[in-house]
């Protein structure tokens, strides 16, 4: 038989007499070919199946090796060890480590190590270009792009969640190797479908904070093989700091329509969660979307949001911590691009959103950096990825429930020098969401090495 790469598939085709196609296992019958087809990503079992069959077939897909010497600089001891757990697992596998302990550098010592073709894979245009340039610094040969309207394919390419779902059926079969950045978006925002196109059997994700094992990351990328938390590193590849949570008092009136809100809200909640147990807030919010009362829920929620968003309590408590830290550089973050651009327009800072272009952005960083400008205000933008200059305070005005958003948003000032003790600052408004919000995220600031 025959094997060839096919639109995200290997298609088996010129199957001769006494060759049994039920050897290969999920395989379906492609009537206008004739022949048999199987996801991509089940390549090497295939072959260790046929080679146990003795079946000879004439294999057409074979990625390429990667020939060039690396410019690597000198990897830290964890990184080290995350690589050696890496390849250990069989090159496959997911590492965490926290934001500003060098994912990226890890990445590309796996990929020099691995020594095949490399596909990366990333979920914004910010760290498209991010990634193309610190491959481009480590290795001497062109480095591809697919994203923000390049379409360059080369032994190593970068390319984004969107354009490697449009991609990988034609060029999945030229990677022997695929690396997800924020790997724990796998099977929601980064479809899980990518990997299933993909011939490659190596696979490494990164995440600082990966999600529970079951999920689709463990089954298009692996196990975790190696995690280190924030507590893990403080102090030695990241700064010390401490955390400080300021409380803050709504005032009568938006305490009035908080509980209002919250009140119509909590209703509507706890009787769909009593009509339908264990549902998760996605299936809330579409039932609710389909009704006069669940819209109406909806917007009560979106109503106690926006009173705790940017109280006046918080508005105070923000303009004394900033003169308090008057000429250092500080991160605020905030609950909504609202916000940040309240903030930004009261107190005349410099808002990072994902409305604003990447020659805007990449000015506004470079004054950030050059001391020109000291404080920017953001909302998700400086969570994820985006490699931002160092700062030594963060000062979260509108906090998440989401633990990995809040450990990466403390990572962007925890990037080490001599003496430093970088600072945080949580303002969270007392018997509220974000009281019960400050207390879980906490958690994901405690050691959790993983090290097999």
């Amino acid at each position: 038989m025959r094997m060839r790469f096919d639109r995200g598939t290997v298609v088996f085709d010129q199957v001769g007499d006494g060759e049994d196609p039920a050897i290969l296992v999920g395989a379906t019958r492609d009537a206008e070919l004739a022949a048999w087809r199987v996801p991509a990503d089940r390549l090497a079992d295939v072959r260790v199946r046929l080679s146990a069959a003795d079946v000879r077939a004439s294999d057409e897909i074979r990625t390429e090796p990667l020939d060039g010497a690396w410019a690597m600089p000198n990897l830290r001891w964890y990184q080290q060890l995350a690589i050696d757990a890496w390849r250990r697992a069989g090159d496959r596998g997911v590492i965490a480590l926290p934001t500003g302990a060098g994912k990226t550098l890890v990445a590309l010592g796996a990929i020099a190590a691995a020594g095949v073709a490399a596909l990366v894979i990333v979920p914004t245009r910010v760290l498209l270009d991010q990634w193309a340039r610190a491959l481009a610094l480590a290795w001497p040969g062109a480095i591809g792009r697919l994203g923000d309207g390049d379409h360059q394919v080369e032994a190593i390419t970068v390319a984004t969640y969107a354009s490697a779902l449009v991609w990988a059926p034609r060029i999945g079969d030229r990677f022997g190797l695929v690396v997800v950045d924020e790997a724990h978006h796998v099977g929601a925002w980064c479809p899980g479908e990518v990997f299933e196109m993909v011939v490659a059997a190596k696979r490494l994700g990164l995440t600082a904070t990966p999600p529970g094992s079951g999920g689709a990351l463990e089954r298009h990328v692996g196990d975790v093989v190696y995690a280190l938390g924030v507590a893990d590193l403080v102090g030695d590849a990241l700064a010390e700091f401490e955390v400080a949570t300021i409380p803050i008092e709504l005032a009568d009136d938006e305490r009035k329509v908080y509980r209002a809100a919250r009140g119509t809200f909590a209703a509507a909640f706890a009787r769909f969660q009593r009509d339908q147990p264990g549902a998760a807030w996605r299936e809330f919010a579409r039932a609710s979307r389909r009704t006069v009362d669940g819209r109406a829920a909806l917007a009560a929620w979106r109503a106690s949001r926006a009173v705790l968003a940017y109280p006046a309590a918080k508005r105070v408590a923000l303009r004394e911590l900033l003169a308090r830290h008057a000429g250092e550089r500080v991160l605020v973050f905030t609950a909504d691009n609202a916000t940040a651009y309240a903030i930004a327009r009261e107190l005349l800072v410099m808002p990072i959103t994902c409305d604003i272009g990447r020659a805007e952005r990449a000015a506004m960083l470079d004054r950030f950096r050059a001391g020109d400008a000291n404080v920017l205000v953001s909302a998700q933008v400086l969570d994820e990825g985006l490699d931002v200059p160092e700062a030594d305070i963060a000062i979260i005005v509108g906090g998440t429930a989401s633990t990995r958003r809040h450990v990466q948003r403390i990572g962007r000032v925890l990037r080490p020098r001599p003496g430093k003790r970088a600072k945080v600052y949580e303002l969270a408004t007392r018997a509220t969401t974000e009281a019960a919000q400050v207390v879980r995220r906490r958690r994901g600031l405690e050691p959790m090495a993983v090290s097999p």
